[in-house]
């Protein structure tokens, strides 16, 4: 699983590294809110764990922006030195998973990390065999064809598993915005024809057919 780490304090982002990834996780670190927010943006992660006191952006503003700007939902564990109630509220509010205060043990942060995995079924096998030489882990954001391993941005995810579902039958293009979008974020016909360009490049152009005029059919065997 992919885990990003927001943590300014050197040694603390080492330990941590070191665990995550004697754990078996593959970890991105960043020192700076600016950079977590664009991996955060731009990449897919099982979860992240944010530290609230970092320069210029802190975590809370990461999640803040990750929630309200760009909806999403990866999992998050927001990690602090401050005691109060106050910013333990408003990691809550702004959509925190979870919340741990610093120092923490090693242990503690693996139960909060087992805790995310199990609520989000994160790190279980969903293997969805689209042909037999592709396959689509919805949990994971994953798609691997010919043993090799492609991450969906998350809207590419949602269209494939509900294409996945629907599979064989037409879904018109108001479906896809009706089920995957919310009514405040709706995208335009152009943005839907990105997402689908993208999927036909990772599983072949011959699985998503364009049926003019009405949507698209996804094949599957």
């Amino acid at each position: 699983m992919r885990v990003l780490l927001l943590e300014d304090d050197l040694a603390l982002s080492d330990i941590l590294n070191d665990y995550l990834v004697h754990k078996g996780y593959e970890v991105t670190l960043c020192t700076k809110g600016e950079d977590a927010l664009e991996q955060l943006v731009d990449s897919v992660y099982d979860f992240a764990i944010l530290d609230v006191n970092t320069p210029t952006m802190s975590g809370l503003d990461v999640l803040k922006h990750i929630r309200n700007d760009y909806k999403s939902q990866t999992p998050i564990i927001i990690i602090t030195a401050y005691q109060d109630t106050k910013h333990l509220k408003s990691a809550f509010e702004l959509g925190s998973d979870d919340y741990i205060k610093k120092p923490f043990d090693l242990v503690e942060l693996e139960q909060r990390i087992n805790k995310l995995c199990r609520y989000f079924s994160l790190g279980t096998s969903d293997e969805i065999k689209i042909d037999t030489n592709i396959s689509f882990f919805p949990e994971e954001s994953l798609v691997v064809v010919d043993d090799k391993k492609i991450r969906l941005a998350q809207k590419e995810k949602e269209i494939l598993k509900y294409f996945v579902i629907h599979s064989n039958r037409v879904i018109s293009s108001e479906e896809l915005l009706q089920n995957i979008w919310q009514y405040d974020e709706q995208p335009t016909d152009a943005t839907i024809r990105v997402y689908i360009k993208n999927l036909r490049e990772t599983l072949g152009k011959e699985k998503i057919e364009t049926i003019r005029g009405i949507g698209y059919k996804f094949e599957q065997k």
